[in-house]
């Protein structure tokens, strides 16, 4: 294998600078390739481990193997789909201070008539704002010096999946708490005030029913109840069904099947009305599993609807820092030189405990927004 010579500041100008993702010159992409190669032969065994100990020992490789390490958590990171991008909308911020959403209201009601030579009567907008900042999340991972040395590198080649799994949960636990509360749906957004409730004052048969079509209907009933500032319906053409693991036998059933047969009055007896399964048509089902984990009381009983994330004011908008929209994965640089001179590369350990550190960064922010974008059961049935 030949040496990487001068790659170093291409792949890491100082200590504790992220491996270089975005480098694309000719020769760090073929002396990548090379490291890519001789890692992969050694993990099945067509190489000996002490030429991957060899390789360490040169200037350059530890820097590319944190580059791979990087790539590999990325491309980890991006083949897990978060439930939450199905109901939420997805925003950027340029900095950590809080960023304020503006709304606009008012302004979309009824025309009125004007009579010849009649002055316009005039109408009014009314402003808001939603506000919330980003912050930051990640971890370290330390090892010890022995641990590389007698690693047959099972334990590197499921590190970047492993904190690309953390990155995943910890953004999708994140937007859970925005709508679930730990009784069901969240108290802040599900509110009277919002009338997004499924129960009897916002215009349901019943209260908190459990998840059927029957209840299905209800909620419909209740959003279409919804009105904007001009006391006007709120289009909503595709709605998404969010529930929780517990429910989702019963959601697909429900979605899935070819035909509904509903109970209808008439006559001096109920008669049943069979018909096809429109409810399919209508909304998408979310399985979101952090739902009874945050939700310790009816968190396998509450069910969600939410309006398309597209439109102009859904109910929750999750945002990620400008330019670091995916996780970054770092090196920790040693503090040690050799006595002889020249520098220890980050694999040979710190000068303290020879202690090895890899550290994950992800940044990312959220809040609630319009209520009238969603209504919720929790399912209990009061």
């Amino acid at each position: 294998m030949r040496q990487f010579q001068d790659l170093r500041e291409d792949v890491f100008a100082r200590d504790g600078r992220r491996p270089g993702t975005n480098v694309s010159s000719p020769r760090y992409l073929a002396a990548l390739a090379e490291a890519v190669t001789l890692i992969d032969d050694v993990c099945k065994g067509k190489k000996p481990m002490y030429r991957l100990q060899e390789a360490m020992s040169t200037s350059d490789f530890p820097y590319l193997f944190g580059d791979i390490l990087d790539r590999q958590l990325l491309a980890g990171y991006r083949e897990i789909t978060p439930v939450w991008r199905a109901f939420a909308k997805v925003g950027t911020v340029r900095d950590f201070r809080t960023v304020k959403r503006k709304t606009l209201d008012g302004g979309e009601g009824q025309l009125e008539a004007v009579a010849e030579l009649g002055e316009y009567p005039a109408t009014f907008v009314s402003d808001g704002e939603y506000s919330y900042a980003v912050g930051k999340y990640g971890k370290r991972i330390p090892f010890s010096w022995e641990t590389l040395v007698n690693d047959d590198l099972d334990a590197f080649r499921t590190l970047p999946g492993r904190l690309a799994t953390g990155a995943r949960r910890t953004e999708s636990k994140f937007a859970t708490g925005l709508y679930v509360d730990a009784s069901g749906p969240h108290a802040s957004l599900y509110t009277s005030g919002n009338a997004n409730i499924v129960n009897t004052t916002n215009g349901a048969s019943s209260t908190n029913p459990a998840l059927s079509i029957a209840a299905l209907q209800q909620a419909l009933i209740v959003i279409s109840k919804l009105r904007d500032a001009d006391n006007e319906p709120i289009a909503i053409e595709m709605l998404r069904l969010v529930v929780p693991p517990a429910l989702e036998v019963t959601a697909q059933n429900i979605l899935n099947g070819m035909t509904l047969e509903l109970a209808e009055s008439g006559g001096t007896s109920n008669q049943k009305l069979t018909v096809a399964n429109w409810v399919k048509n209508k909304m998408t089902l979310v399985v979101d599993p952090y739902i009874p984990v945050i939700a310790t009381t009816n968190g396998n009983t509450s069910w969600f609807l939410f309006a398309d994330p597209m439109i102009s004011r859904p109910a929750l908008e999750i945002g990620f820092l400008t330019g670091y929209q995916e996780p970054a994965i770092f090196i920790k640089e040693p503090n040690a030189r050799r006595v002889g001179g020249g520098a220890v590369n980050p694999l040979e350990g710190d000068f303290e405990s020879d202690a090895i550190e890899y550290k994950i960064r992800h940044v990312f922010g959220g809040a609630r927004m319009d209520g009238k974008a969603t209504v919720a059961s929790n399912g209990s049935g009061s």
